[in-house]
């Protein structure tokens, strides 16, 4: 059994007080780390990254165990030859822009979806902003650091985190909504994220895990019918590249233009535009989609064995992503004997709208989650 460590012992960011134990503690990190807690005692830049140690098995980050698998691996390699040119993203934009078909001119590859967030915060100008919560928090955390207020519309979990459009005020300009939504793994059905648009309002859809559903099914990113949308995707997270950020945007040709511009110059690697032309191929969609349906199978097996255990809540009718949100009683503190005995999962007291009785947990193998399943319930009694 590993002993904790202060890194293990995360504060809570509501109550204030006690080191950051993931160096944010810097002049500008302490004064972006108050701005955030400030604006509703949640620490928006905490990730599921930081629960990670070593001799742990991570539960806590959503990218894909196994990855990148060896074929994408030599691809990547292989553009190392490049490195002495400047990057040229002109052939990563358009095998983009045919994956989904678009025109090239509706699409900006970014360094990870993360990158997407802070070009919307410095290139739109919005008077009412709005964020879906419970979602994932670089959205929030790059618009307020750029300066904008955030208003925030909470779902909630007494009918499964479903979104509700009559819940966003008329006058919001910039809408923020995942799908499938990170953590609560909620799939929100494409008619109703479609009545969230109106002309003079721009609609931000985070489809970062949309490649780990099935068909894609209520995706909006090949949709230009839509007005104002802008859809962000990652492959981070199917095909293991968090380490060297990779996504993309679709929306329309003026506000991708208006994107790029507030975009640094080379932004992007040489073999993140490699690794992006190598998984929008169709035999790497193929194997998304295969990927896709063993999540399934693995989710259902891992929602059994929660079902199992005594006061464990899985939150969602039908999670949809390749996670689970639970709730459960003292979280807080099974999270920790979790972590003694060798499992990290993610708090989740850092999404607004969710407390400290709620953990994210990554799918993975069944035997993982043998292992883990016991764990909890030992962790619990």
């Amino acid at each position: 059994m590993r002993t904790p460590t202060d890194r293990d012992r995360v504060p809570d960011p509501a109550a204030g007080g006690g080191p950051d134990p993931y160096g944010r503690d810097t002049p500008d990190g302490q004064d972006a780390r108050r701005a955030e807690v400030a604006a509703g005692g949640y620490d928006l830049r905490h990730h599921g990254d930081a629960e990670v140690g070593e001799g742990l098995i991570d539960l806590a980050v959503n990218v894909r165990a196994n990855t990148p698998p060896p074929w994408l691996r030599e691809r990547v390699a292989r553009s190392l030859t490049g490195l002495a040119g400047y990057p040229d993203g002109r052939a990563a934009r358009h095998a983009v822009a045919v994956r989904h078909g678009r025109p090239d001119a509706e699409v900006l590859v970014t360094a990870g979806a993360a990158e997407a967030f802070v070009l919307l915060a410095r290139a739109l100008t919005p008077r009412h902003t709005v964020v879906v919560h419970p979602q994932f928090t670089e959205p929030e955390a790059a618009l307020r650091a750029a300066g904008h207020e955030v208003r925030r519309v909470l779902l909630s979990a007494s009918d499964g985190f479903r979104l509700d459009p009559a819940a966003v005020p008329p006058e919001a300009d910039l809408v923020v909504v995942g799908n499938p939504t990170n953590p609560t793994s909620v799939l929100h059905p494409a008619p109703l994220i479609r009545e969230l648009a109106r002309p003079g309002r721009t609609l931000v859809v985070d489809e970062a895990f949309m490649d780990a559903v099935p068909g894609e099914s209520e995706s909006l990113a090949g949709c230009r019918d839509v007005p104002g949308l802008l859809v962000l995707r990652s492959l981070t997270k199917t095909w293991g590249l968090a380490g060297l950020r990779i996504g993309y945007v679709l929306g329309d040709a003026d506000t991708v233009a208006a994107l790029e511009s507030a975009q640094p110059l080379w932004a992007v690697s040489t073999p993140a535009l490699a690794a992006a032309v190598a998984c929008v191929e169709p035999d790497a969609v193929a194997e998304a989609a295969e990927a896709a349906r063993t999540v399934v199978g693995d989710r259902a097996y891992l929602l059994d064995r929660l079902a199992a255990l005594p006061g464990v809540e899985v939150a969602g009718d039908a999670p949809a992503g390749p996670f689970v949100l639970l709730r459960l009683p003292g979280a807080a503190d099974v999270r920790l004997r979790l972590r003694e005995m060798g499992y990290a999962v993610r708090r989740a007291d850092t999404f607004p709208g969710l407390g400290p009785d709620w953990l994210r947990i990554a799918v993975r193998d069944r035997r993982t989650t043998d292992g883990f399943a016991n764990a909890l319930a030992t962790a619990m009694a």
